[in-house]
């Protein structure tokens, strides 16, 4: 079944579903690349390896614990000098807390050059000060520098975004062109279906179109949210501008009680 929702669903920008969401659309959008660029060009999905700081302000604890269990000390273990002591708990610590994040290259096949990157950010990329977002911004410098293009996919409405960007719209994307200074955006508000942007290759191949739309809905239906999602609960974080929050109630009223009629009916 389809989202509530004529383009992004706000109920899967939820911690606890967004990793799952940000695979399934990596995953779309690379099959979809694949099937409009092949044989001439590899699209393959990469992955940065992040380690989390102990000071990151990125909550990683409720993911990830600090400590292992503990373990209290058994008597006999060793051979104190002396017994007379009270036997203390060994606490072990687990290894710093590792982030993968996956992106998509657009390679030439024949040189294996990189052509295109794709980004779709996470809650980590757009919380400044975190190891993730300072490799994310560090890696968007570089490639701005270069003649690889960047497609910059913000389907988040929390969170830090690109200073060109910033403030315009509830997600945006963002192109760079490896060849031209200048930025393309598509803006889009919550009440707006996702676009279809260009995806940039080389000079004699020139752009191809991915429909965003598309491959939001196939990873919603491919990925059964309708049934894992509570729609009776608030929109996640940040909280919706009045007029949005009232939408997106009628929104979900309608796309219950069409839920619902097929069982009463039966």
């Amino acid at each position: 079944m389809h989202s509530p929702f004529p383009g992004m669903d706000p109920f899967l920008e939820a911690p606890d579903l967004w990793p799952d969401v940000h695979t399934r659309l990596i995953v779309g959008i690379s099959d979809v690349l694949a099937e409009k660029l092949s044989p001439r060009f590899i699209v393959a999905i990469e992955q940065r390896l992040i380690v989390a700081e102990d000071d990151s302000p990125l909550a990683l604890g409720a993911i990830i614990p600090d400590l292992a269990v503990v373990t209290p000390a058994r008597p006999g273990v060793t051979a104190p000098l002396d017994a007379n002591y009270t036997a203390p708990t060994l606490i072990e610590p687990l290894p710093e807390p590792e982030v993968r994040e996956r992106f998509i290259e657009i390679r030439d096949a024949r040189t294996r050059r990189v052509v295109t990157i794709i980004e779709l950010l996470s809650p980590a990329n757009k919380t400044p000060g975190t190891p993730s977002a300072i490799a994310f911004e560090r890696k968007r410098s570089v490639v701005f520098e270069s003649r690889t293009h960047w497609i910059e996919i913000d389907l988040l409405r929390a969170g830090t975004r690109f200073e060109a960007t910033a403030g315009k719209s509830d997600y945006c994307v963002l192109l760079k062109r490896g060849t031209d200074y200048r930025y393309a955006a598509w803006f889009i508000d919550l009440r707006d279906p996702l676009p279809t942007i260009l995806a940039p290759t080389t000079a004699d191949f020139g752009d191809v179109t991915l429909n965003l739309q598309q491959v939001f809905e196939t990873a919603y239906a491919r990925a059964h949210y309708a049934d894992a999602v509570d729609y009776t609960r608030p929109v996640p974080p940040p909280p919706l501008p009045p007029a949005d929050a009232a939408w997106v109630r009628e929104q979900v009223r309608r796309w219950l009680d069409a839920r619902q009629q097929p069982r009463d009916a039966g």
